[in-house]
């Protein structure tokens, strides 16, 4: 929370500076404003009344109403920026009559309605949006103040956005699927930010022409536009998309079932974006952006790093004792996993024995898992051209008890859902295709590259896999789906949360998918069911 307001007079009009303010600024304001009595009475603690909720808002609101943004912001407790983004909302978004509507209140939460005008260069449409604010009691004023949040003003704006009205920053397309069908944000509604983002980037190679839009500008060099009204319609143009309806529609149903969840679909055969889907309260595109630990799906890459490096087979030893220590950090397994010594690395791999994978920390070097995650799968080099913004992975060559918790995917590994249907995908084929949403022709851009696996690698991950889906910690998951199937489990612990994050990726013919839950619990309580439903539909 920021510190309570001060506020001054200069010529009848309040002037808010951002600041700590004294009880002489408090008393100054109580004595204009009738909020207290001068003089050295004592000041209100505490939350504030019911009274004061109603007062604050009131006063506020009718500021707002009326376009005087300095002083609406002086009910704030972040002046500055209020009124920084308050005199945009009437002198860069051209937003007039406004009329708002206060709802009941719940406690010091007030929802409310907005209806206003947007004009432009002649063009003029009605705005109507709902939203809400929270009185607080300012830290050093003690004034009722309105808790400022960018998303007062409207509820998709967030820190460091602005609104604008104007001609379109680009001109707008009609996103098609690779079968020509049109993706719109109405019915898939996950591609929202995605479809903006195409549209920033490839709208005048589309050959469209710019309209006339209501539009959040966010912070950043690059960043896409969100349209919220349109004054006036510009001509599409027509932009191919690798992505697949019904792959799509299958996606965005699946991760509706699961709070915070993302999934990607890929075409192994191809590095084309099959599907891309994000169900988040926040929005965030954590699907291509996302950056955290992979848990241990990441054995995926890690059984690679052995093979590879002549240290152990898919039929050779990988034993699995209950707790496995590397330099004074001790790992353990899933409750009720029952060790054995005798496992070999598909046993270990399929009933996903973390203890297994530490063990053989001492005979990789620090680097080891690094390289082949770099050369072999194309993770991490920051040099991925997608199409849109994505994370290229992190699998950094960190010493200590990381280069054990590395081959488990935790320590500092880091993937996102499109980095581990990649991963997927080359242990599949065994050749790295970098992810591509659309088609390279389009702006002459250079993939990123890497030499892939060997046949007998492919041979050893697929067969560890495809056990996983069959007959280990898959199996529940992927029952009932037919032709050449595999799979991966995961669940990543990460501080602060009651529960570890959900992953699980799995390949069905010539797709494969990787998903995500925050906060989901085991890879097959939340992430599978998500991939397998994506799985099920196909490309």
């Amino acid at each position: 929370m920021r510190k309570g307001v001060k506020v001054t007079v200069v010529g009848g009009v309040f002037a808010a500076l951002v600041g700590g303010a004294g009880y002489g600024a408090y008393n100054v304001l109580s004595t204009l404003s009738g909020d207290g009595a001068a003089g050295g009475s004592s000041v209100r603690t505490g939350p504030p009344t019911g009274d004061e909720v109603r007062d604050t808002t009131r006063k506020f609101f009718a500021a707002w109403e009326k376009g005087q943004a300095a002083t609406a912001a002086s009910y704030t407790n972040n002046a500055e920026a209020a009124g920084t983004l308050l005199t945009a909302y009437g002198e860069d978004a051209h937003i007039t009559k406004v009329s708002i509507t206060p709802g009941t209140a719940t406690g010091a939460t007030v929802p409310f309605t907005v209806r206003a005008t947007v004009s432009y260069d002649g063009k003029s449409k009605p705005l109507d949006y709902e939203s809400e604010l929270t009185v607080v009691r300012g830290e050093t004023t003690h004034r009722p103040l309105v808790d400022w949040q960018p998303s007062v003003v409207h509820p998709k704006l967030k820190q460091g956005d602005t609104l604008v009205t104007g001609d379109s920053a680009s001109p707008a397309i009609e996103a098609v699927d690779r079968d020509g069908k049109v993706l719109t944000k109405e019915k898939y509604p996950s591609l929202g930010p995605i479809l903006d983002e195409l549209r920033s980037r490839y709208g005048e190679k589309a050959g469209g022409t710019p309209g006339i839009e209501l539009a959040i500008r966010h912070q950043g060099e690059g960043a896409a536009d969100t349209t919220l009204l349109t004054l006036a319609k510009g001509r599409a143009g027509r932009l191919p998309t690798t992505l697949s309806a019904s792959a799509q529609a299958a996606a965005e149903t699946a991760v509706t079932k699961y709070a915070e969840s993302s999934v990607v679909a890929v075409k192994p055969s191809t590095g084309e974006v099959l599907a891309v889907a994000n169900h988040r309260d926040d929005g965030f595109d954590a699907a291509f952006l996302g950056t955290l630990a992979p848990g241990s799906t990441m054995k995926i890459v890690s059984a690679a790093t052995l093979i590879d490096n002549g240290i152990t087979t898919a039929t050779g030893p990988a034993p699995c004792p209950p707790t496995a220590t590397w330099q004074s950090q001790t790992f353990s397994n899933l409750k009720g996993l029952a060790p054995d010594e005798h496992a070999t690395l598909s046993d270990s791999f399929a009933r996903s024995c973390n203890t297994a994978f530490v063990k053989y920390a001492d005979e990789v070097k620090v680097d080891s898992l690094t390289k082949e995650a770099e050369q072999r799968f194309g993770l991490g080099q920051g040099n991925w051209k997608v199409g849109i913004p994505s994370f290229d992975g992190r699998v950094p060559a960190s010493g200590g008890p990381d280069t054990a918790a590395n081959m488990i995917g935790q320590g500092q590994v880091q993937l996102s859902p499109l980095n581990l249907a990649s991963v997927t995908a080359t242990a599949m084929t065994g050749t790295f295709r970098q992810p591509v949403i659309v088609a390279r022709k389009l702006d002459d851009r250079e993939l990123a590259t890497a030499r892939g696996l060997t046949a007998g690698t492919v041979q050893q991950l697929r067969s560890m896999m495809n056990r996983t889906a069959v007959s280990g910690t898959a199996a529940g998951v992927m029952r009932g789906l037919s032709g050449s199937i595999g799979a991966k489990t995961g669940s990543a612990e990460v501080d602060g949360q009651t529960r570890s994050n959900s992953w699980f990726t799995g390949y069905r013919n010539d797709v494969a998918a990787a998903a995500m839950t925050q906060d989901g619990g085991h890879g097959i309580d939340a992430a599978g069911p998500i991939v397998a439903a994506v799985l099920r539909t196909g490309g």
